[in-house]
């Protein structure tokens, strides 16, 4: 019988995304919820030991499991679904869920740049950013020819990186922080993953609305530019690449 998945999920969450592109890419039906994180339902406050999203539901022969934090979820959907993203070499795959674990550390690093207080603070998380995709870069050139992060085939490190580089399409219609300028493997990465439709549809049409929202709400500097930018709450012309 085929597991019935039931991804709990936030307009906004990155973390959710990745999941959601993994399921798309598995070519796997799933339905998705949405939950209030400002005002969590007794349901999901009972089943997520956290607190956070997103959650796996999944209802195998007439029991439900339930699995917490992205990273457990894709490895259990690489587990149990068809069309595999880890590479099936032992030494790739420990590479590839190394660089995962590196996107983890630049949306950590993405949550510090749009909640920097001051513009110094700001500037000097831009400069880390930009110094963390240097790495990535250098990764990236040494790497296999092709689209994507293992060449000519889709993985989970493309899963990852994708809702990332989503952030960068709402900060470059906002100012210019050069955090991925010069940088052309990445920017033919993020090109490639901004078209592919597993990346597209794991995001509601109003997402980068949302998005610009939220950022402007946060109280931080960057919220300080956005409201000298523009007064009301649609985006701003982007800027020509």
């Amino acid at each position: 019988m085929t597991d019935k998945l039931t991804l709990v999920s936030h307009h906004l969450c990155p973390y959710v995304r990745r999941a959601a592109i993994s399921l798309r890419e598995k070519d796997v039906p799933f339905e998705r919820i949405a939950v209030d994180l400002a005002n969590k339902p007794a349901w999901f406050k009972a089943i997520s030991p956290l607190g956070k999203v997103p959650l796996l539901r999944v209802e195998h022969d007439g029991q439900e499991t339930v699995i917490f934090e992205s990273l457990v979820i894709l490895e259990f959907l690489e587990e149990t679904q068809p069309n595999p993203l880890h590479p099936t070499d032992p030494y790739a795959r420990a590479r590839h869920r190394a660089w995962i674990e590196f996107g983890s550390a630049i949306l950590n690093a993405v949550g510090r740049f749009y909640s920097a207080p001051t513009e110094a603070a700001m500037f000097a998380e831009s400069e880390a950013l930009s110094a963390m995709f240097d790495r990535l870069e250098v990764e990236l050139a040494n790497g296999a020819a092709g689209l994507w992060f293992a060449g000519e085939r889709f993985s989970l490190v493309d899963a990852v990186y994708g809702p990332i580089f989503r952030y960068f399409d709402v900060f470059d219609r906002i100012g210019d922080f050069d955090i991925l300028d010069g940088k052309p493997h990445i920017q033919a990465w993020r090109k490639a993953l901004r078209e592919r439709s597993s990346v597209k549809d794991a995001v509601a049409p109003d997402y980068a609305q949302r998005l610009y929202a939220f950022l402007q709400a946060k109280g931080s500097h960057l919220s300080e530019i956005i409201r000298q930018n523009d007064s009301t709450t649609a985006l701003p012309q982007a800027r020509s690449a």
